[in-house]
């Protein structure tokens, strides 16, 4: 029997130099997706996976993140006075319980792979899970709790996948596989940032894992790898041959909301989700094309 996962990792220290001027006092995990930040939708979809302890690996002018997990008691007590119920719950209901949320920081931007080893004493001896807010997935149920469904089923560390054109190849971890059934694909190895012509497949680590806590011992060594950087990549890779090792291909559409593009398309996508929006977002783009 697999152990429960209890714990996520969200590496959230990122520049976001792609959005400046935006992120230039803003993190970019907390530019919003309709009404609401991209940190939340992905500390959600760890709560709605039965996940109930979080640590945000945090950088320099990241406090604001801090303040939005908190209670805002002046903003709720004037809400509560002026009757406004629903947006009163609302704000409540994003505070973890006490004690839920831990912060640590990344002092230097040395790759994800430092960012998670940032981590490692909140985890301890446990599997975890890591998500990037970057990556926003639009599902019902969400990834993480697919994934969880997934890990229950076959144990060890598994990322989720999908497949991308071989040009892209360069831009993502991607998996070498052994086999797969449509659904979970095991790998035998994997490869961070190949070129079209030495990726070993198309299917491609986008940002959500599922790791055994043995990852630690490999990134222990801060090991510089593709970019320079401390990659998450090359320390599970090390790990395939001692700990089951599975891509999941999850239910749902991701938004590469690391792009400007894929920030925009996420907002239409998920305002046209919704009953309050969708005609009006309906109009407006016929009104627009």
């Amino acid at each position: 029997m697999v152990k429960r996962v209890r714990k996520a990792v969200f590496p959230v220290a990122g520049l976001g130099t792609r959005f400046l001027p935006a992120t230039k006092v803003m993190p970019k995990e907390m530019l919003t997706i309709v009404d609401k930040p991209l940190i939340q939708y992905a500390v959600e979809e760890a709560m709605e996976a039965g996940i109930d302890e979080f640590v945000l690996v945090t950088g320099r002018g990241k406090h604001l993140m801090e303040d939005h997990f908190d209670h805002a008691y002046e903003l709720e007590a004037i809400l509560m006075e002026r009757g406004k119920a629903k947006e009163l719950e609302e704000v409540e209901r994003i505070a973890p319980d006490p004690g839920r949320m831990s912060y640590t920081r990344q002092r230097r931007p040395l790759g994800l792979g430092h960012a998670v080893w940032c981590a490692r004493q909140f985890i301890n001896d446990e599997p975890f899970a890591v998500l990037l807010p970057d990556d926003l997935i639009q599902a019902v149920p969400g990834c993480m709790k697919q994934m969880i469904s997934a890990y229950e089923e076959v144990g060890g560390n598994i990322v989720a996948v999908e497949d991308v054109p071989c040009e892209q190849t360069d831009r993502y971890g991607i998996l070498d596989v052994a086999d797969d059934n449509g659904r979970l694909a095991r790998a035998k190895g994997l490869v961070e940032k190949p070129s079209p012509d030495e990726a070993p497949s198309t299917l491609s680590i986008i940002g959500r894992y599922i790791l055994q806590p043995e990852v630690f011992n490999h990134l222990d060594k801060h090991e510089s790898g593709a970019g320079g950087e401390i990659q998450l990549t090359d320390a599970m890779a090390k790990t395939v041959e001692s700990i089951p090792f599975h891509g999941f291909r999850f239910e749902g559409q991701r938004f590469d909301c690391g792009t400007k593009l894929g920030f925009v398309i996420a907002n239409v996508a998920f305002a046209a989700a919704r009953s309050d929006l969708r005609d009006d977002i309906h109009d407006m783009l016929q009104d627009i094309f």
